[in-house]
């Protein structure tokens, strides 16, 4: 029996959604005991199956792969009584969340925005900034892919950057919705018509709240599209409630979730 540590790492492993990769990749080298075989089935390359494999194992916070030494093919992968665990508690979440899935969809449409919302609220992080968004295209450019979003409600652009193995583990592509998420330290606040602006994610606002503080003066914002975005300033910046502002934040900090 887990103790109840290990349960809660557990649950950090299990708590991502349906379609989940990373768990397709452990049941199919629990069939076939091969990592390689189970990319291939999978449909992701080796090296995203490995990454896949270190982030369930970092969640989990026990061994969930172990290798076989010898045997025909010379060697391969077998589960750990741990990655065993972790499938039979996959499968179990799986018919829970069917479950609930089929009581959602029973309900009326005026509920519609409203289970939505339920759903993406499974996501939970400290970044206070996100935006259910769809993917409009992907753009690679080595090992990295750029993805261009778009918000639900169509007010929001956003680009990120994220590593040809995430996409491919999210199994991204147009029309893909996701979340979208920033840390409020990595956006930037400032006044509008100040200090140069990248290229993409940068939105005009208007500031609502200015917290000071000896690190930075954190800045809520109103953008012009009708989002919600929060950010920092330099520390005894001028900004102030009903300041014009423009929040910007670099591609490779906005973080992909699917919800």
């Amino acid at each position: 029996m887990m103790g109840a540590m290990q349960s809660s790492s557990f649950l950090d492993a299990l708590g991502h959604g349906l379609a989940d990769k990373r768990i397709d990749i452990l049941r199919q080298i629990a069939q076939g005991g091969s990592i390689s075989q189970a990319a291939r089935a999978v449909g992701v390359s080796y090296k995203a199956a490995w990454q896949a494999l270190d982030t369930l194992t970092n969640l989990a916070g026990v061994p969930l792969v172990a290798r076989a030494v010898g045997g025909v093919g010379g060697g391969g992968a077998r589960l750990t009584p741990a990655g065993h665990e972790l499938l039979a508690a996959a499968d179990a979440m799986r018919q829970a969340r069917a479950a609930v899935a089929a009581g959602l969809r029973q309900g009326d449409a005026a509920r519609a925005p409203l289970q939505a919302a339920a759903v993406r609220l499974s996501v939970r992080t400290s970044m206070r900034n996100q935006w259910p968004c769809t993917v409009q295209g992907m753009q690679a450019q080595g090992r990295i892919v750029r993805v261009h979003l778009r918000s639900v409600d169509d007010a929001l652009a956003v680009v990120a950057r994220i590593t040809v193995e995430s996409a491919e583990l999210l199994g991204l592509a147009a029309g893909t919705p996701v979340q979208a998420l920033c840390k409020a330290t990595a956006v930037r606040a400032m006044a509008e018509g100040g200090a140069p602006v990248p290229q993409e994610n940068h939105w005009p606002g208007r500031a609502t709240r200015v917290s000071r503080g000896e690190l930075g003066d954190e800045v809520a914002a109103e953008l012009a599209a009708g989002v919600q975005m929060v950010g920092f300033a330099p520390a005894g910046s001028q900004l102030r409630a009903r300041s014009r502002v423009v929040m910007a934040v670099d591609e490779s900090a906005v973080a992909l979730a699917i919800a």
